[in-house]
């Protein structure tokens, strides 16, 4: 980040020092920023702290410590030493210039000036306010932890390194944002993610300029993947440990943002956006059964209404067994431009959903289903098959795992209707082409999307089809290229 650093050393003069505070951060104009000044061994010492974001009770802590010294010792010449030996907390360090010393207050630690010195004592008592972990609303299982990410950073690298208690796994914390000084953490195992993949992570994150990222890990992924208008998601976000620590163990690395309890993880092809923890907390053999059941049901959230309108646009692609599909009576509104109307229909209704209070959503979806849904085809509006393909469709957009890859397909399939419905066959044919190509071009960080169908990669396309058991999967996927191949030791041969 190309940030303007004034570097102001730290004054030995104190006064100097509470003047900086006071035009610098607005001590005694912000009532969250906390001051005290109190006199040890005839010494000025100057406390600084965030009211918000630090305990009360381990600030009068420190503060009792301090002044106890002036009952206890007796040597002027040793002040900070002293005082540095009083500081019994788990982590304590020294500031040499002003902006550090700042940047550390703003981000909830506690600042000492002493009298004469050229640096400050820097304590991290930090307190965040936030919520315990809890389990994902959007990636529930039947069997598995209960536990999930959180808003506070700390939480979030804890229940990371609890599952991959490796000395070789790395949480290196960066800061975004001029104003904000957001924390982000990358996290990656040294011996096996990609130096080139890291290096390039760093550099982007590096060079982004902005005041403030309010909206943490999505204002990171816009200026990473450089996505413009493409509405399939580059990076994939998950709010459980185990996910995130499976995927590090894969070779990837993940992005920890402060505020946001999603982790950003790099990078992901569109199989990745597919597969869900259930399916690895059951038998390969069940969690093959949910695998295919989830691919229908995302093949059929994007293709089945165009291809229904198809048929019913053109009788004759239809064999004589299937003829019974389309609409028995034409009703007054074309199909395509019903299926359209309908479409837009369960997305207000899942718009309302988000923004409707818990208890009243019960309400919301009986009005919808009973009311609005039985007297549109009362009236002539809606035809019966056209209300069921729709429900399909919506039912297979909820089974998909990612809600961002959900919401992109939802885009493509209202795309490949209205294509369908303007020029019939050739509109399908020409639309399902661009579709699929424009899939096939895509890369997220120089990482072909649909990887590992194309470019073709039999074993790890064996990996995407079947839930192999994990005895068997020992080596780690090749489009991340790495440093250390295989997932399990190789054992020797017990000699006899």
């Amino acid at each position: 980040m190309n940030q303007e650093k004034t570097n102001s050393p730290v004054s030995p003069k104190i006064d100097k020092t509470e003047t900086y505070m006071k035009d610098k951060i607005g001590i005694g104009s912000s009532f969250d920023l906390g001051f005290r000044e109190i006199i040890i061994l005839k010494k000025k010492i100057q406390i600084y702290y965030l009211t918000g974001l630090c305990d009360t009770s381990l600030v009068q802590e420190i503060i009792k410590k301090l002044v106890d010294i002036n009952d206890e010792e007796s040597n002027l010449k040793k002040v900070p030493e002293i005082i540095e030996n009083r500081l019994v907390h788990q982590q304590v360090d020294k500031s040499k210039t002003m902006d550090e010393a700042v940047d550390q207050l703003l981000s909830g630690l506690i600042i000492i000036f002493v009298d004469g010195e050229k640096y400050a004592f820097v304590v991290d008592v930090r307190n965040y306010p936030g919520r315990t972990p809890a389990e994902p609303d959007t990636e529930h299982v039947v069997r598995g932890s209960r536990d999930g990410f959180t808003e506070n950073i700390i939480e979030n690298t804890a229940l990371t390194r609890r599952r991959i208690r490796d000395a070789r796994l790395r949480h290196e914390m960066l800061k975004v944002g001029e104003r904000s000084k957001t924390d982000l953490c990358v996290c990656y195992l040294q011996d096996v993610a990609d130096e080139g993949l890291i290096k390039l992570i760093k550099d982007r994150i590096n060079e982004i300029e902005i005041d403030g990222i309010a909206m943490a890990d999505k204002t990171i992924e816009e200026f990473i993947v450089e996505r413009k208008w493409n509405p399939y998601p580059l990076v994939r976000y998950t709010e459980r440990p185990d996910v995130a620590a499976n995927h590090v163990l894969e070779g990837h690395v993940l992005l920890i943002v402060d505020t946001s309890p999603s982790v950003i993880i790099l990078p992901t092809t569109f199989f990745h956006h597919v597969q869900h923890a259930e399916e690895f907390r059951q038998t390969p053999a069940i969690g093959t059964f949910i695998r295919w059941t989830r691919f229908l049901a995302i093949m059929a959230s994007i293709f089945l209404l165009p291809f229904w309108l198809l048929f019913v646009m053109e009788p004759t692609l239809l064999p004589k067994e299937l003829s019974f599909i389309g609409p028995q009576e034409e009703g007054t509104i074309p199909i395509a431009l019903q299926i359209v109307l309908a479409d837009l229909g369960v997305e207000f209704l899942r718009m309302a959903a988000i923004h409707t209070p818990t208890p009243l959503s019960t309400a919301m979806g009986l009005i919808a289903a009973v009311l609005i849904g039985q007297i549109a085809i009362d009236v002539g509006m809606f035809g019966p098959e056209v209300i069921l393909y729709i429900a399909v469709s919506a039912i297979g957009t909820y089974v998909t795992p990612s809600y961002e890859l959900s919401v992109a397909n939802k885009l493509g399939r209202f795309t490949l209707v209205i294509i369908t419905g303007i020029f019939g066959l050739l509109g399908f044919v020409i639309g399902f082409t661009l579709y699929m190509l424009f899939l096939i071009q895509l890369k997220s960080l120089r990482t072909p999307y649909f990887w590992p169908f194309i470019p073709f990669n039999p074993k790890a396309m064996l990996q995407i089809v079947l839930r192999v058991p994990v005895p068997f999967s020992n080596e780690r996927p090749s489009i991340v290229h790495p440093r250390n191949n295989y997932r399990q030791p190789i054992r020797r041969k017990e000699r006899h």
